[in-house]
């Protein structure tokens, strides 16, 4: 291996690559499941003198972002993309696939198929991602990889495994092939590979029918079916052109057993990952427009065609500084390229959302790298369309956002993401950081596709949506820890409103003489209550001159000004017809303030609590959840003091929920619906209604 620079970059720069002999693949499974230690295994198989972070049984590490690393495996570059297991760090998750055009599927053999993981597998399902299920865990008591594959055909579908472990003991030391009825053999701590024999050819031919009817069944070869059915043998040959045509389709998933202590499985994976998935131009690519949002050709992956380029994640190096991790779809991206950058909104749940700006530039691209492992970087002059790699000090490009040719510019379209729905209100604990924060939190929403960012100019606070706990820790131990910025939580206001629900009436009188010139305003307002959403009507009808024309307009705006500020908790006051039926004026003290001050008087002097009482935003709701966690999810929203007003079936297996649901009881709701619906559920909000909000409540916000 080449030696290493002082920035952990490798000297010498590799061939260029071409479409055909590169692979993508993403690691996706729950946290715990052992995926990030396969990651280490599949690196270190490749990569000499990379040595495997040591697993033990029961450890368990949380990763909380998207790691790359290129491998070269018989002539092919291998991109793995390590993706989260927790599921607040889902951006990242989706990043991965994203860049990716098959995914390994991490099952424990101790914990089974989670739901989260199930919802997953359909979402690649439905655009065809070719997928292998690698079973972990298998040292584990009473794990079972013939239980855990049969879990997975029930969830899944057509799986069948490729590879049988063989245990010694606790230890799993190798692998049957059940098509070339060879072992893969680890027990003296080397690989050997030699021909089964004895018990274990016997537990190969067991299982092997199976596993050769159900890839010919699904590669829809005919005439291959035809002559197995006639019980004609076929070749490992046929079978094998078969079985790579299925996997690469999508149609087939092979299980592949993997002991993240020994090894074991770790060749036998990267000979499925370089042989069977497909190549970049066999996936279906997104599609682009113009940034004037005009359809354009779909892409091919022709490293010859325009560029289009996507930047997938954003990494700060404390070496080399911003690191954009890309994904060429179309052309060929150049160090040095003059590139147009296209920005967009960022996409939550099929809707549109503030918080990510569109913008359009052109920008020099950086130095271009493959990513490698232990922080190294390999040097390339180029990247062609299917290559994901490393782009450093990209100025203003974003997580996002699309890289094409200065003189064709597009956009590709935009994730689709879940919607942050977890708020947390923070402020920096020093005053003098408020700048800085302002600026670290500006860095924090380009990087993270997932966090969205509200100042809230009612409330006068700073909201961050995040996709749940783990994810705030993260974000504000970045602010803490890079940015030195440290913040603190602090209770999330919620916008209340204030109303009328009675009639009233009121004087209000502004009357002061200090020598020299006075101030002399006095208004008669009658008060009365609207109808929701009617928001605020001011009626005349002042008689025989008792307040100056002049000085009606004043009391209006005076009124107005007081129902911004509210007069009983602080909270805008709305949906209120006020008169004004008399007043007294003094021909010299009488002025435009004076009356303002009289009308904001009035109002205030009409407030008490028989008369004025607090609205609530009552939120429409929709979650969405597995049937049988249908009636567990009604019950907490009845918690809530929600009213569920109907249902409907959602894709297969799974129901949506409409309720309507208080503000005030959505605050946490992101992590408790993940309790309810065992990770599961996901729900969308927007503003209803206000209704009132209960007695006993409203004289906890009063009272503060």
């Amino acid at each position: 291996m080449a030696a290493n620079t002082a920035n952990g970059q490798r000297a010498g720069s590799p061939a260029p690559a071409r479409p055909e002999d590169i692979r993508n693949v993403v690691l996706v499974g729950p946290s715990g499941s052992g995926k990030s230690t396969i990651f280490e295994h599949l690196i270190a198989a490749r990569v000499p003198g990379h040595r495997a972070k040591e697993q033990t049984k029961g450890s368990d590490t949380r990763s909380v972002g998207l790691e790359a690393a290129t491998l070269e495996v018989d002539g092919t570059t291998v991109t793995l993309l390590d993706s989260p297991g927790y599921a607040d760090f889902v951006g990242e998750v989706r990043a991965g696939l994203r860049a990716a055009d098959a995914a390994l599927f991490v099952v424990s053999a101790a914990d089974g198929v989670d739901a989260a993981t199930a919802l997953l597998w359909h979402e690649c399902a439905a655009v065809g991602m070719p997928r292998a299920l690698v079973v972990t865990k298998l040292e584990t008591g009473r794990a079972s990889f013939e239980d855990t594959v049969a879990d997975c055909r029930r969830v899944f579908g057509s799986v069948q495994p490729l590879y049988l472990p063989v245990l010694e003991g606790e230890r799993i030391t190798g692998t049957l092939a059940l098509l070339s009825r060879r072992v893969y053999d680890l027990s003296t701590g080397t690989l050997v590979l030699r021909a089964a024999t004895g018990d274990q050819l016997a537990e190969i031919d067991a299982a092997r029918p199976d596993l050769v009817e159900t890839i010919i069944t699904e590669s829809e070869d005919d005439t291959l079916l035809d002559r197995y059915l006639d019980g004609e043998d076929v070749s490992v040959d046929q079978v094998r052109e078969d079985l790579l045509a299925a996997i690469a389709t999508g149609s087939f998933f092979p299980a592949i057993p993997l002991s993240a202590l020994t090894g074991a499985g770790v060749t036998e994976l990267l000979e499925i990952v370089s042989d069977a998935f497909p190549d970049p131009r066999r996936h279906p690519l997104p599609m682009v427009t113009t940034v004037d949002g005009d359809p354009v050709e779909p892409l091919v992956g022709d490293p010859d065609g325009p560029l289009v380029a996507e930047v997938v994640r954003t990494s700060t190096d404390p070496y080399v500084g911003r690191i954009s991790l890309v994904r060429v779809f179309n052309g060929t991206l150049h160090a040095d390229d003059l590139v147009h950058v296209s920005g967009h909104l960022s996409t939550f749940a099929g809707k549109t959302v503030e918080g990510h700006p569109d913008h359009d530039s052109q920008e020099r691209v950086g130095p271009l790298s493959l990513p490698g492992s232990d922080g190294t970087h390999t040097a390339i002059r180029s990247a062609v369309a299917g290559q994901v790699v490393e782009v450093a000090k990209l100025a203003h490009a974003e997580t996002g956002d699309t890289l094409s040719a200065k003189d064709s510019p597009v956009v590709v379209e935009p994730w689709l993401l879940p919607e942050p729905l977890l708020p947390v209100a923070i402020h920096p604990v020093a005053k003098a950081d408020e700048d800085k924060l302002a600026s670290a939190l500006a860095r924090l929403v380009a990087e993270d596709v997932t966090m969205r960012l509200d100042h809230d100019a009612e409330t006068h606070q700073t909201v961050l949506w995040t996709m749940g706990q783990a994810h705030v820790d993260l974000l504000l131990g970045r602010l803490a820890e890079r940015y030195q910025v440290a913040v603190e939580a602090e209770p999330l206001r919620v916008r209340l409103r204030e109303t009328f629900v009675a009639p009233a009436k009121a004087v209000g009188r502004h009357v002061k003489q200090s020598g020299g010139h006075g101030q002399f305003a006095v208004c008669h307002v009658e008060i009365e209550p609207l109808e929701r959403g009617a928001c605020f009507e001011f009626v005349d009808k002042v008689v025989g001159g008792s307040v100056p024309r002049q000085f009606i307009p004043s009391v209006e705006k005076g009124i107005r000004a007081q129902m911004a500020k509210g007069t009983l908790a602080g909270y805008p006051m709305v949906d209120i017809r006020v008169t004004l039926t008399d007043g007294k004026a003094h021909s010299v003290d009488s002025s435009d303030m004076a009356f303002q001050t009289a009308g904001a008087l009035a109002l205030k002097e009409a407030t008490s609590s028989a008369t004025v009482t607090l609205l609530e935003p009552v939120d429409t709701v929709d979650v969405t959840v597995a049937d049988e966690f249908v009636g567990a999810a009604m019950s907490d929203l009845s918690t809530r003091r929600g009213r569920v007003v109907g249902t409907d079936p959602a894709e297969e297996g799974r129901t949506v929920i409409h309720a309507e649901v208080p503000a005030l009881e959505l605050t946490r709701y992101a992590i408790d619906l993940r309790s309810v619906s065992h990770g599961t559920g996901r729900f969308h909000r927007e503003v209803l209604r206000y209704d009132p909000l209960p007695q006993h409540l409203a004289q906890q916000v009063v009272t503060g």
